[in-house]
């Protein structure tokens, strides 16, 4: 119904910066809030940051400062610039979001395939 495609992960250096994307496609009859969450090596799934559709923005303590998230609603994407990563954000990162998809016309959450991001010397 909804399908998530993530990029822009890599490898970076301590200090450096990253992009990722999240674009959503499918037949969408709304979207909801957009989101990233990270899974740290032997960790659990964590939220990074979030968007809601009606402009309200979380960030995880960890990332404060550091990471921005954006959407742009007309593409269905959203986008989280990293800067100043450290070692410890290294991590899979994963998309997800809620959306109504005009087949079920109800609420449902997303998850898209994941991109490693690896911060290190």
């Amino acid at each position: 119904q909804v399908q998530l495609v993530e990029s822009g992960g890599g490898l970076v250096q301590p200090g450096g910066s990253l992009s990722l994307s999240c674009a959503a496609s499918g037949s969408i009859f709304r979207m909801g809030t957009m989101a990233w969450y990270r899974q740290p090596p032997g960790q659990q799934r964590e939220l990074v940051a979030h968007f809601t559709s009606d402009g309200r923005t979380t960030y995880a303590r960890s990332v404060w400062a550091r990471f921005t998230i954006s959407r742009d609603n007309a593409k269905n994407t959203v986008y989280l610039a990293m800067n100043s990563l450290k070692p410890e954000d290294t991590a899979v990162y994963y998309c997800n979001v809620v959306a109504i998809a005009t087949a079920a016309m109800s609420w449902a959450q997303y998850w898209g395939q994941g991109t490693q991001v690896t911060v290190s010397s």
